[in-house]
């Protein structure tokens, strides 16, 4: 038992060498073809210019002066299209329970939370914040944010930020008997 370990010890070591002193003679024989090919690629790839995505859809100021720009309607849609750095981005819509519009593709990390008066972009991926305080003309001059959440919670007629919660309920109706109807108790 011991002679037939040591022969496959000893086989396995000599195709091993074998391999070894094949590589180290052809390896000597072909550096100089080695090192003109990666000079060609080079070249060549400085000869291609990389022509960028134009952006489309609506404009989003950033602080930094970074943007980005959305495409579709963010009230409706369930996928946008997010113009940021030079690419386009496909981000489907996600279910928060905080009320923020969020959408977030797995695939590339990207991750746009929007509320009411701003938006961020976060590299989930990467774990860091890309863009803050973004915003669109529209918003920087006081509107609500273009979102789903905010259409479904506004009152036709009056943003979300313009809302009176101030003002004080109407006083109740008196009943058939002449005196005030008592408020119902919680």
């Amino acid at each position: 038992m011991n002679k037939f370990i040591v022969g496959a010890c000893a086989g396995i070591l000599s195709v091993a060498a074998s391999q070894y002193a094949t590589a180290q003679t052809t390896s000597t024989a072909k550096p100089a073809a080695k090192k003109k090919a990666p000079a060609k690629k080079k070249a060549a790839k400085k000869a291609a210019p990389v022509a960028a995505v134009q952006p489309e859809g609506v404009q989003w100021k950033c602080e930094l002066g970074n943007e980005l720009y959305i495409k579709g309607d963010m009230a409706r849609d369930q996928i946008i299209t997010m113009h940021w750095k030079g690419k386009n981005y496909q981000l489907p819509r996600q279910l928060t329970r905080t009320g923020a519009d969020r959408y977030f593709d797995q695939k590339t990390g990207m991750d746009l939370v929007v509320i009411p008066s701003k938006s961020m972009l976060f590299d989930r991926n990467e774990g860091h914040r890309l863009a803050d305080e973004c915003q669109t003309a529209e918003m920087a001059a006081g509107a609500p944010a273009p979102t789903q959440a905010g259409a479904l919670r506004a009152p036709a007629g009056l943003p979300l930020m313009m809302q009176d919660n101030a003002a004080p309920a109407p006083a109740p109706a008196p009943d058939a008997s002449g005196s005030a109807a008592q408020p119902a108790k919680p």
